[in-house]
């Protein structure tokens, strides 16, 4: 048995790292990520999360986790910008309210899946224009759903969450440790 990880997220190595889970191998997926006609945020992150985890290529008896991360204002699902000015509108958008960052977690071994999803409130505080500016030019938007990672320098705009830290940068620590249980991963115990 072996655990590979479908993501190339440098932030979800670094929380399995946190509680001593490195994955042999890391394989991400490559699925169309678009959601559908009217899907809702919730439905969308657990059914990406689901896909990634199908999609990987696996031994029977290796455990494949995979993860998603949505940002939603409301009934919008403010994917990854494509460019600057799609990071500018999504943090203007978000500027000075709540919004929810949803984290869905697959764990498959075999053709059994276990899924978890973890929803976690954020507000962002409004952003100047000096701050806005400057945090577009550090390009760290890039690749962020929402366009932006509480973990970098966007953390100092966000004054107050309620859930689950490790959720909204991505891996929700507790859940995934829960799951990787179930799928029989040894967690806690001598993996050597």
């Amino acid at each position: 048995m072996k655990l590979i990880l479908g993501s190339g997220s440098p932030r979800r190595r670094e929380l399995l790292a946190q509680i001593g889970v490195v994955a042999e191998d890391i394989r991400p997926p490559d699925i169309n990520e678009d959601p559908l006609k009217n899907e809702l945020p919730r439905p969308y992150c657990q059914r990406i999360a689901r896909q990634k985890a199908e999609a990987v290529v696996a031994d029977a008896d290796d455990i494949v986790l995979c993860a998603d991360t949505t940002v939603a204002l409301g009934r919008r699902i403010l994917g990854k910008p494509r460019d600057a000015a799609e990071a500018a509108e999504f943090l203007l958008s978000l500027s000075g309210r709540r919004h929810r960052v949803i984290t869905a977690v697959a764990v498959r071994r075999g053709d059994q899946i276990w899924e978890r999803d973890v929803v976690s409130d954020v507000k962002m505080k409004r952003l100047s224009d000096e701050e806005l500016n400057a945090y577009l030019a550090t390009n760290d938007w890039q690749g962020k759903a929402g366009g932006y990672a509480i973990q970098g320098p966007a953390g100092a705009f966000i004054p107050w969450i309620s859930g689950s830290f490790t959720g909204i940068v991505g891996l929700p620590v507790a859940e995934t440790v829960g799951l990787l249980q179930a799928a029989g991963y040894p967690v806690w115990k001598d993996r050597t």
